[in-house]
């Protein structure tokens, strides 16, 4: 069984952003593979500590995670790179910029001793989506303009870092002497410069191309989320590994449907005969209409529950439902005949409110609603 998060960073549910980054740090210190060389063990709890925070660390992703545990991620990242769950080693070390504050701490180097790969940065995009793609999930393929190397260049170890990528710096304090590794501000981290390039590349080598990028963007998510497509942001200069794209979803607004997390609200207008006399209605459905039959006399303000035709859920558990709100139609204007039709019948026993006490308050069915 998959250990908990919170327990790998040795800290509770209620730790804000600075304890988490904080036990990160310690957690990463005490198990990275410099200080710890060929212990499997520990680089086995250093990958842990780092996929621990990389949830943790993401308001979504630690939200998700509260609520549905370690199912929130798995099997996510199955063909688009969403998820994150599963990284490598140059996925963590690429976090520690922001835990470390530059290439390294205490020392260490970057990636077990040997040269340090940079990472390409990131590119973020929009897509906006139907509430049938929602529902249904869908494959968008996109034109990114990325950075990528090009042809022809050639590259040279740094000099300036002998191609680790990072310089040492050893300061004398009241404790001694302290040893800080940061990125090299020559090479910016990559441990080459550029030693012939041709006329179209930039200065670090790279050239602006336009790449289709195919999005497979799962049923269920929601507006505001982030989705992760691995290795199709920018290209990183030398052998660096490229970064991520970044892709944020955009909900379109349906025309008749309102949506609740997994569920979807639809008014529906019925007439006055129509409800005293009971009628069949097809109803706008995410995928499609859905016929409805209403009894005679239904109330105005009931709610028809279809159940599983809402939204399906991200994380495979079933589908949310379909709350059909009913609302009687009172005519503005009358003619004649049925004006003298409602003043015969004002008196009548039949047309004077008669509520059971199974008829549920406007109160209770909002509360229905979200039991």
């Amino acid at each position: 069984m998959k250990k908990d998060f919170y327990e790998i960073l040795g800290i509770t549910k209620s730790a804000n952003e600075a304890e988490i980054k904080k036990a990160y740090r310690k957690k990463a210190i005490e198990f990275h593979p410099d200080k710890n060389p060929g212990d499997a063990a520990a680089e086995e709890n250093f990958k842990k500590a780092a996929e621990a925070y990389e949830v943790l660390s993401d308001p979504q992703k630690k939200a998700k995670y509260d609520q549905y545990g370690h199912q929130a991620f798995d099997g996510a990242s199955g063909g688009g790179g969403f998820g994150g769950s599963h990284m490598n080693m140059d996925d963590i070390f690429s976090q520690f910029g922001d835990i470390f504050g530059g290439g390294g701490f205490g020392g260490f180097g970057g990636n077990s001793g040997g040269q340090r790969r940079v990472k390409g940065s990131n590119l973020r995009i929009k897509v906006k989506l139907t509430l049938e793609e929602i529902a249904n999930g869908v494959e968008k393929k996109v034109k990114v303009k990325r950075k990528s190397q090009a042809q022809g260049v050639k590259y040279r170890t740094c000099s300036a870092c002998n191609g680790q990528g990072q310089v040492l710096r050893v300061t004398n304090t009241i404790l001694g002497r302290m040893q800080t590794a940061t990125t090299c501000p020559t090479c910016g981290g990559s441990g080459q410069t550029i030693d012939s390039k041709p006329a179209n590349a930039d200065a670090q080598g790279m050239i602006m191309e336009d790449e289709t990028v195919s999005i497979k963007i799962p049923a269920g998510v929601v507006d505001g989320m982030q989705l992760k497509v691995s290795g199709k942001g920018n290209d990183a200069p030398g052998n660096g590994v490229p970064g991520d794209l970044i892709v944020a979803i955009e909900e379109l607004e349906h025309e008749f449907l309102k949506r609740e997390g997994e569920n979807l609200h639809f008014d529906l207008y019925i007439s006055f005969p129509e409800a005293a006399l009971g009628v069949s209605k097809d109803i706008e459905a995410v995928n499609g209409k859905v016929r409805i039959k209403l009894e005679e006399g239904i109330q105005s303000g009931k709610i028809l529950r279809l159940k599983g035709k809402g939204i399906p859920s991200l994380n495979s558990y079933g589908s949310g439902d379909l709350l059909v709100h009913v609302n009687v139609w009172t005519p503005k204007t009358l003619t004649k005949e049925q004006r003298q039709f409602f003043e015969s019948s004002v008196a009548d026993e039949n047309f004077i409110p008669n509520p059971e006490k199974t008829d549920k308050s406007f109160f209770e069915k909002v509360k229905d609603m979200f039991s």
